[in-house]
């Protein structure tokens, strides 16, 4: 009866020293895990905001062709 419980206790011992160093770590996981979800929204709002500017690009494109044209139009009437 005792080697038995003093088996079981040793396993208990060996079993809270190996988890005390992974229990230590978790908060330092959850101060990086934190951090990667700030990030990963901050990553989001640039993605957006590209599209948008890539959106405001392709606009001022379109106004650039239609401004050219335009100006051969005027240009041809001109004599040019």
């Amino acid at each position: 009866m005792w080697i038995v419980l003093g088996v079981v206790l040793f396993a208990l011992v060996v079993l809270a020293l190996a988890v005390r160093p992974v229990v230590s770590r978790l908060s330092g996981l959850r101060r990086s895990a934190l951090a990667l979800q700030r990030r990963a929204a901050e990553a989001e709002s640039l993605r957006a905001a590209a599209e948008q500017l890539q959106a405001r690009a392709e606009s001022l494109q379109e106004r650039i062709v239609v401004a050219q044209e335009r100006m051969t139009l005027i240009k041809a009437k001109r004599g040019d």
